[in-house]
């Protein structure tokens, strides 16, 4: 049997990159997916088409999940969808490049709004969902290597993902009496979209491969494997850990 089978999961953000190798992976094990973006488009048709052709279903919501109303909406959407919803991962993230001194108050908001004000409010939906019902749940979060370590001109998106490792912390405890199992996974550099300037600037990346033992960028692919286990019932006695996905880069890094 596969590890999702007859479970229901929502990813936000999983139309490219992360979100869309998670989506394809765990409906590949099974799962009914509930894809999430800004809008619809041909990406998300085409995620939609991929999972389509594995036998499973999937549909797409669009929701700005920086506006607490609109997550919420976006979980119970979801549970109406499919009657049932058994996983949220939380992918959704956005950041912006400034020296600290230049960061307005509107771009702080929508980094702050988007991953973490959003993902509280996102779980909260998901709880009280999980509690009127009596069902147990899995949250994971993707979270970043910054909630460790640091990222000059990136503080927004830092002070993001260090909240979320202590929201996921402090969750962990107290939704365990609940059934419900939360962590973080923390990619490091990956080959996604939101990467695209360094992989296309050879002397940044150059330096980026200095700073990870297995001098390589990481795959999608290989951080949806992860958010695969903890969501699943492999991963039934791990709560409130974050899982870095890096190459070796957390503990090897040095600021250049």
């Amino acid at each position: 049997m596969k590890r999702f089978e007859g479970k229901t999961v929502l990813i936000t953000g999983s139309t490219q990159g992360i979100g869309a190798a998670c989506a394809l992976r765990m409906a590949s094990e099974g799962a009914n997916i509930i894809l999430n973006g800004r809008k619809f488009d041909e990406r998300g048709q085409g995620i939609i088409d991929q999972i389509t052709a594995m036998g499973q279903q999937a549909r797409f919501i669009a929701a700005d999940v920086s506006d607490p109303k609109n997550v919420i909406g976006l979980v119970t959407s979801a549970i109406e969808t499919f009657g049932r919803l058994d996983a949220l991962v939380n992918n959704a993230g956005v950041e912006r490049n400034h020296d600290f001194w230049d960061v307005t108050e509107d771009e702080y908001d929508f980094v702050m709004n988007t991953n973490l004000k959003g993902v509280f409010f996102g779980i909260q939906a998901f709880v009280k969902y999980c509690r009127a019902n009596n069902r147990p749940g899995v949250v994971v979060n993707m979270s970043s290597v910054h909630e460790e370590i640091i990222f000059p001109h990136f503080a927004a998106y830092c002070a993001s993902k260090g909240g979320l490792k202590m929201l996921t912390r402090n969750l962990a405890t107290e939704l365990a009496p609940l059934n419900i199992r939360i962590n973080n996974v923390a990619p490091g550099a990956v080959a996604t979209p939101i990467n695209q300037h360094l992989l296309e600037t050879p002397e940044l990346l150059n330096n980026l491969l200095k700073n990870i033992p297995m001098k390589r960028l990481g795959k999608p692919e290989e951080v949806a494997a992860v958010v695969a286990f903890l969501a699943s019932e492999d991963a039934a006695y791990v709560t409130g850990s974050t899982y870095f996905v890096d190459g070796g880069l957390t503990y090897h890094y040095e600021e250049q």
